[in-house]
């Protein structure tokens, strides 16, 4: 689910300072915020997705703003021409606040815009992060049809895809991002369930293999780049049940041409939830909705970050009526978010059943694994 796609809701009362755009490292001395405290409760003010509801292009690309939280959500492996590989995440987030402004100061707005940029890379065992704030007062953030952006950050349509423009002090893309094959509409007819109660759902589409070419500048290198990115959209209101302590996330591009996505919701006391769910695209575009029972995934492997946060980084994951028996493991550890809402994200590499195969490569999220209420549950099993 993206999530996150990850999901970051409001952000409370202490995000409301942020009333400049700027951008900053993520400060691995900031409290994290829960995901209770951001993507669940009733959310009654805000209008919620109870049932399926066509989706349009290219209307739905834009912002809806009725809706509490949305997200626009690159991921991608990337290659430069002798081989050095990268990961990258680009990922823009809108919330909004609650009530209209009653002023009507240019300053005032009902949004908050959140933006995280990170770029991954395996020769040196080095993950690059950043993140940025605005409101969408005067311009400075937004999203319509064509145009998705937080201040100098944006992605931009073209007639065959997006380009993604983003730049931070040590790392920087300019990538053209070009759809393989159609959307595919997950959960039913784009209605994802997360949860037992009206509401708990999202609207929910995926471009699950874009062709990613352009430029990459991380560290002191620069270079030019190409590979494979997966492009996630998300919107709804209060979309986990307070049953739910975070979720697994896998964007998995196989080398036969077969794209798979599945999501764990983690229930607080570590089982997978009954609304867990994925997708199986073919090289065709004809794609399968996968329910919680069609799949299984099993961490192997964790690894323990500087703050004693443990993450599952290795799994097992197996889709037995499509014969799919994969290993997907993190290609390096510290691939972890220090920012407002601490999570894991970054590339996978996909072995066989045997592990003696490299099958593909993808991206993997945990969310809700940093929460300080979380630190005290049950791992998954």
């Amino acid at each position: 689910m993206r999530a996150v796609p990850i999901i970051i809701g409001l952000l409370i009362a202490g995000l409301l300072l942020w009333l400049e755009l700027q951008t900053h490292e993520p400060d691995t001395r900031a409290t994290p915020i829960a995901l209770s405290d951001v993507l669940g409760g009733e959310a009654t003010e805000f209008q919620r997705v109870t049932g399926p509801v066509p989706i349009s292009f290219p209307a739905d690309h834009a912002r809806h703003d009725a809706y509490r939280n949305e997200w626009w959500y690159f991921t991608g492996n990337l290659e430069s021409a002798d081989g050095r590989r990268f990961g990258f995440q680009y990922t823009l987030f809108r919330f909004k606040l609650g009530e209209s402004p009653s002023t009507e100061s240019a300053w005032d707005s009902e949004h908050l815009w959140m933006a995280h940029f990170a770029v991954s890379d395996l020769a040196n065992q080095r993950f690059y992060s950043a993140e940025r704030f605005s409101r969408d007062a005067l311009g400075l953030a937004g999203a319509t049809t064509d145009r998705w952006w937080l201040g100098s950050w944006q992605v931009d349509a073209l007639e065959s895809g997006w380009q993604l423009d983003a730049l931070a002090d040590s790392m920087g893309v300019r990538l053209e991002l070009v759809p393989d094959r159609e959307n595919i509409l997950q959960g039913r007819e784009g209605f994802s369930k997360k949860g037992p109660k009206p509401g708990q759902a999202s609207r929910y589409y995926s471009f699950t293999r874009l062709n990613a070419t352009g430029q990459l500048t991380v560290g002191d290198w620069s270079g030019s780049v190409s590979g494979l990115a997966w492009l996630d959209r998300e919107w709804g209101s209060g979309q986990l049940d307070e049953s739910l302590a975070g979720w697994d996330w896998f964007a998995l591009q196989l080398n036969d041409g077969r794209d798979l996505m599945v999501y764990r919701l983690r229930q607080n006391n570590g089982e997978a939830s009954e609304f867990s769910a994925g997708s199986l695209v073919w090289p065709d575009g004809r794609y399968t909705i996968l329910e919680a029972n069609d799949f299984t995934a099993r961490p192997k492997r964790r690894w323990r970050d500087q703050e004693g946060v443990e993450w599952p980084l290795s799994w097992r994951i197996e889709v037995p009526d499509h014969d799919l028996d994969l290993n997907v493991n993190a290609a390096f550890d510290a691939q972890r978010w220090h920012a407002s809402v601490p999570y894991w994200e970054g590339m996978v590499n996909i072995q066989d059943r045997d592990g003696a195969r490299s099958i593909g490569r993808g991206y993997m999220e945990l969310s809700g694994y940093a929460d300080r209420s979380a630190q005290s549950r049950d791992q998954p099993r």
